[in-house]
C-alpha cells in the first residue's frame, strides 16, 4: 500500500464523514420534516439551501467522492471500500464531540468491531 493511498483513504473517510456531519448540524437547525406534501417540502428545502453548513457539508461529500474515485483507479475494490468502513469509527466520534450526540456502549462496541475488521483488511 502507498502513501497516496494511505493520504486518499483518509481523505475519503475524513472529508466524507466531515460532510454528513455538517449536513446533520445544518438540519438539526432547521428542525425536523413532518410535512412531506410537494409545498411544504419546497420550503424546507429553501430553508435548507440558506444554511451555510448545507454548503459545507456538500462540498465536502463532492471532494470525498471524487477522492474515492481516484483511489479506485490506482488500488484494489477489495481494499479501498473495506478500509472506507473507518468512517463509522470518525462519525461516532464526530457526532459525539462536535454535535454533543449521546452514543450508547452497544454502539461503540459495534464501532470497535468495525474497526478490528478494517484492520484485518488491512493486514491482509
Amino acid at each position: 500500500m502507498t502513501l497516496r493511498t494511505i493520504v486518499g483513504i483518509a481523505v475519503i473517510v475524513l472529508a466524507g464523514t466531515g460532510g454528513e456531519i455538517a449536513v446533520s448540524h445544518a438540519m438539526k437547525r432547521i428542525g425536523e420534516v413532518h410535512d412531506f406534501r410537494p409545498r411544504a417540502l419546497l420550503h424546507t428545502i429553501g430553508r435548507a439551501a440558506g444554511q451555510a453548513w448545507i454548503w459545507v457539508g456538500i462540498a465536502l461529500m463532492a471532494l470525498a467522492f471524487f477522492a474515492l474515485l481516484a483511489v479506485l483507479s490506482w488500488a484494489d475494490v477489495s481494499f479501498v471500500v473495506p478500509a472506507t468502513a473507518l468512517s463509522y469509527a470518525v462519525g461516532a466520534i464526530g457526532a459525539r464531540v462536535l454535535l454533543g450526540e449521546q452514543v450508547s456502549r452497544i454502539r461503540w462496541m459495534g464501532v470497535l468491531l468495525v474497526c478490528l475488521g478494517v484492520a484485518l483488511v488491512w493486514m491482509g
